[in-house]
């Protein structure tokens, strides 16, 4: 079965963007251990309001790598690579899981993070901690009345001040809302 991996930036206080979803904050000046993390994903998936961040950037960052966007709304991708999918995620990545492949990655929203996590769904978190608060945002993970518990794999701690967390699901712990 494929492991579902949440790899995301975030403030110290919880954020994943500005309210204006706006990531200015982050630091750009090494690759965080991203290039090896991205060559170990065989797929990702996203909401449509990522995806459409996406668009936004020079080039698009998920090159050959097939996306699955989340979206209530028909519409045809502009990026040959992503699909357009209006079933509900957690069903989605659930039967996802079960194809032969490798590592799924979830990328940014909490939203869709919240659903699959929700769902049971993610194995691994890799929260990348900047040092900085940013006093409201958009959250690592909406609300989601679930709670699940973790282990830490691995730690690593860049001079800039910056932390580099990664947790695996403790298998069975996981409470009902």
């Amino acid at each position: 079965m494929r492991d579902v991996t949440y790899f995301v930036a975030c403030s110290l206080d919880g954020f994943i963007a500005r309210m204006d979803e706006t990531f200015d904050w982050l630091f750009t000046d090494d690759d965080y251990g991203f290039a090896a993390f991205y060559r170990s994903v065989d797929s990702v998936v996203m909401g449509r309001k990522t995806f459409d961040v996406a668009l936004g950037f020079v080039e698009y960052p998920y090159p050959k790598k097939p996306a699955y966007v989340f979206s209530r709304q028909k519409a045809e991708s502009p990026i040959a690579e992503a699909e357009f999918v209006g079933e509900d995620p957690a069903r989605f990545v659930k039967k996802l899981k079960q194809q032969p492949g490798g590592r799924i990655w979830v990328v940014g929203g909490g939203a869709i993070a919240a659903a699959l996590l929700q769902a049971n769904l993610i194995d691994e978190l890799v929260l990348t901690v900047h040092p900085i608060t940013l006093g409201q945002g958009v959250p690592v993970f909406e609300r989601h009345g679930v709670e699940t518990r973790w282990m830490v794999s691995s730690t690593r701690v860049y001079q800039n001040g910056l932390v580099q967390v990664t947790y695996k699901r403790r298998v069975g712990a996981v409470a009902s809302p």
